[in-house]
């Protein structure tokens, strides 16, 4: 296991100003894409109900066809 971090740690530690440029443009655009737009785009209708009405929803969801 610790082969493997090392392997990584000593990856990025060599890498060049272009590739660890690369790298952070990467991390920046996946923190946008799990965390920015989730919290925008992609809410939870279940928010703010109670149980009962969560399990209801859900219920009515599993049972009623789309439209």
């Amino acid at each position: 296991m610790w082969k493997f971090i090392a392997l990584y740690h000593d990856g990025f530690k060599s890498m060049t100003y272009l590739g660890k440029t690369l790298w952070i443009i990467i991390i920046i655009k996946l923190f946008i894409m799990f965390f920015v737009l989730k919290l925008f785009f992609f809410q939870s209708p279940l928010k703010g109900l109670s149980e009962s009405e969560k399990s209801e929803y859900i219920s009515k969801q599993l049972t009623e066809p789309n439209k």
